[in-house]
């Protein structure tokens, strides 16, 4: 048996930017990327903690320790900047694996920094 597991998340991070005009995607802090293990293209899911909007796109890299978050696209109209989210990535495992698998959970704070490592 195979399971959809959740591999890592970005907690509670702040939108910094919106680009309505962009062709879709979330823009991440190339360093929060990778300490959540997330790559270039991959899907991600969005939940927007201020409204309770949720939605899937893809991760493209932003400049490595500026803390940007950005919102592109069609998604745009679902956050606003400032508002706080979280972003999931997820994998497939095969039903051993999941069950020892620790996800990655990094926290940050009010400028997207990561802390609590």
């Amino acid at each position: 048996m195979q399971r959809f597991m959740m591999k890592s998340k970005i907690h509670r991070a702040i939108v910094t930017e919106s680009n309505l005009n962009y062709q879709g995607s979330i823009t991440i802090d190339k360093n929060l990327m990778e300490l959540a293990n997330i790559l270039p293209n991959e899907k991600v899911q969005v939940l927007n903690i201020n409204n309770g909007a949720r939605f899937d796109t893809y991760a493209i890299e932003g400049e490595r320790g500026s803390g940007t978050i950005c919102i592109n696209g069609a998604a745009a109209r679902l956050c606003q900047i400032a508002d706080i989210i979280i972003i999931i990535s997820y994998a497939i495992m095969e039903d051993e694996e999941a069950k020892n698998y620790k996800p990655k959970v990094i926290f940050v704070d009010e400028n997207n920094k990561p802390v609590n490592m």
